[in-house]
């Protein structure tokens, strides 16, 4: 029995010896994902491709806003010369376009968020797909995206962002 407890003894001090051999091999590396979001060409690409997109809307809402601030100022300055009628279908013109701008203002916003997410969902996949090519060319065992505290020595940010440049060409 005595002779047993020393064999397992033995094997687990041997196996505790390994693991931390093999715990020192470890290789870690880390990706800031804001960084690939603000810094990255396929981010900027978008960021630009989505501006160009939503610009005419844009302008539109601009346009509009325009259009209500003069009506508004006409209406202040002849709201005590005009007749009670005509003040009254002027504030409701007034108040179906304000409405109106209301409405596409938080259309224009429901549907920018909608694309800026499909373009950050699609960048995501390109930016996983360039970690995983790094992590497997470079021997990793692991690449962590969120961390409370990192080394800049582990943080690979910076290749990433290349190789997505390189890939964006």
């Amino acid at each position: 029995m005595f002779e047993r407890t020393i064999h397992v003894t033995a094997a687990l001090m041997m196996l505790a010896s390994a693991s931390a051999v093999q715990a020192a091999e470890v290789r870690i590396g880390f990706v800031d994902q804001e960084r690939i979001t603000r810094e990255s060409v396929p981010a900027d690409r978008a960021s630009k491709q989505l501006e160009k997109e939503f610009a005419p809307r844009a302008q539109e809402l601009q346009r509009r806003e325009s259009q209500i601030k003069s009506l508004q100022a006409q209406l202040e300055k002849d709201s005590l010369t005009m007749n009670e009628s005509d003040r009254r279908a002027r504030e409701q013109e007034l108040g179906r376009l304000t409405l109106d701008y209301q409405r596409m203002q938080r259309e224009f916003r429901e549907d920018l968020n909608l694309r800026r997410n499909q373009e950050l969902g699609a960048l995501a996949e390109r930016a996983n797909r360039v970690i995983k090519q790094i992590a497997e060319s470079e021997k990793y065992d692991i690449i962590l995206i969120e961390a409370a505290y990192r080394s800049p020595k582990i943080d690979i940010t910076d290749r990433v962002l290349k190789a997505l440049a390189a890939d964006g060409k």
